[in-house]
């Protein structure tokens, strides 16, 4: 990204022209965002927007880095309460459709394999750390850290603007979405942790080094 010395006046039109282009390219993907149609309802200019960002890939990459720190500062994340964090995230997605249309765009437009992010750029350490933690204390069960949190992201996901069977909106009836909380809170509770459920003993995981 090119340098440029930040006025007031040059945050808010960089603020704008984040804003619009978070739009564009949830919409449109990578390949079609169009950097005409960004500027002009920014009500700026190719030659600032470049100034600030270098390229439409740099654009993008600073819509998707804010995207996923939006995600972990919103919705940070509780090991010991993962089917609680399941649902905050379900909701989260609610709120803000578009960073997880902007996710699927990198998976298919970038990264058709592996990690959707660089080793450098992604924000899972703490994360996984937490769950590890809580791993140690009993209460989730064993495993790779990654593996069950990319399976608690997923669950949570399963109505989202990604799924393949059917995208939830906000709009839809209070108690549907209600209905939704408490299947996924106890799936992923049922799945992932070793908390008694209905007075039943905790599940008999085997152990890491099995």
């Amino acid at each position: 990204m090119a340098d440029q010395p930040m006025t007031s006046r040059g945050a808010a039109t960089r603020s704008r022209m984040l804003e619009v282009a978070t739009q564009e390219f949830a919409e449109y993907g990578i390949a079609g965002a169009r950097i005409e149609r960004i500027v002009a309802a920014a009500r700026t200019n190719k030659a600032q927007l470049y100034a600030y960002f270098g390229s439409k890939e740099g654009l993008f990459d600073a819509i998707f880095a804010d995207s996923l720190e939006r995600i972990v500062n919103v919705v940070p994340i509780d090991a010991t309460d993962l089917a609680d964090w399941a649902v905050r995230l379900y909701d989260e997605y609610l709120r803000r459709p578009d960073l997880i249309r902007l996710a699927t765009w990198a998976r298919l437009e970038r990264r058709p394999a592996g990690h959707l992010v660089e080793e450098a750029d992604r924000l899972d350490d703490h994360k996984l750390r937490a769950i590890a933690e809580a791993q140690a204390a009993g209460i989730v069960r064993p495993g790779d850290p990654f593996d069950v949190m990319a399976l608690v992201i997923a669950m949570s996901m399963a109505w989202s603007p990604v799924s393949n069977v059917y995208a939830a909106t906000a709009e839809e009836p209070p108690e549907l979405h209600e209905q939704r909380r408490t299947l996924l809170r106890e799936t992923v509770r049922r799945a992932v942790t070793t908390v008694p459920l209905n007075g039943s003993g905790p599940p008999d995981y085997p152990s890491r080094g099995a």
